[in-house]
């Protein structure tokens, strides 16, 4: 990602505080930051967003991997071995933090955005949970007024993920109209609500990383075997 910002006042835009965020001897690599978007069409406002919010993260010093998510699957049995569910569940793995932005289709999410969410499981691949523990933040745009259904959802999926879903998020009215011929985003309060949600996110991540584990330990969890757990969370029938 370039860092290019023409529309950021740098002076307003702090450097992070690691003291006052980072353990005392805790991690200090770069955070890992997986965004996610919901829509395949070529001129997609949610991929263009989520490429914004992919140049503030890398500005305030994260590794930032976007998943495309051409070519995956549906959720079947007969898919899982698939490259694309592959490479998305082992970008999960990978990642301290996501994003996760989606158009509002019909009052809610898209398809493709809960199918990317479906194909990471609540059991653990290789003993860790791929999503559990980890911070996230949650936007969407919308074609026309301003709607909040959309962050909602994810927010409640973000929830049953066991991911810490941090306070801000953004919503982009009328996307057509917020980004320029070359698909960046213009200079408005829109773009930096999403600035506001992306300094956020890195500093929630920064705060619980090195303690999510501690703060996603469950007393259910510890009183029941790793085997039995995973037996009752990938039963066939219920």
């Amino acid at each position: 990602m370039t860092d290019d910002f023409l529309k950021i006042d740098k002076e307003c835009l702090r450097p992070l505080d690691h003291d006052m965020l980072v353990l005392p001897g805790g991690p200090n690599h770069k955070p890992r930051i997986l965004l996610l978007y919901g829509s395949l069409r070529q001129r997609s406002y949610s991929r263009l967003l989520t490429e914004e919010a992919a140049r503030v993260l890398s500005h305030l010093g994260a590794d930032v991997r976007v998943f495309d998510p051409t070519g995956l699957p549906l959720v079947d049995e007969m898919s899982q071995e698939a490259e694309k569910v592959q490479e998305l569940r082992e970008l999960s793995l990978w990642s301290e933090a996501q994003v996760w932005c989606s158009p509002e289709r019909h009052g809610t999410i898209t398809g493709l955005m809960k199918t990317q969410i479906d194909w990471l499981p609540l059991a653990p691949i290789g003993g860790i949970r791929p999503t559990q523990g980890r911070t996230l933040a949650v936007m969407q745009v919308c074609g026309g007024s301003q709607s909040f259904n959309t962050v909602n959802q994810l927010r409640i999926l973000g929830r049953w993920m066991r991911m810490i879903t941090i306070p801000n998020q953004s919503s982009v009215p009328k996307a057509f109209l917020e980004f320029d011929d070359d698909g960046r985003m213009k200079a408005s309060p829109y773009y930096n609500r999403m600035v506001d949600v992306m300094e956020e996110l890195m500093k929630f991540t920064l705060l619980t990383r090195g303690r999510s584990a501690y703060l996603t330990d469950r007393y259910s969890e510890r009183v029941e075997s790793v085997e039995t757990l995973s037996a009752r969370v990938n039963q066939k029938a219920m």
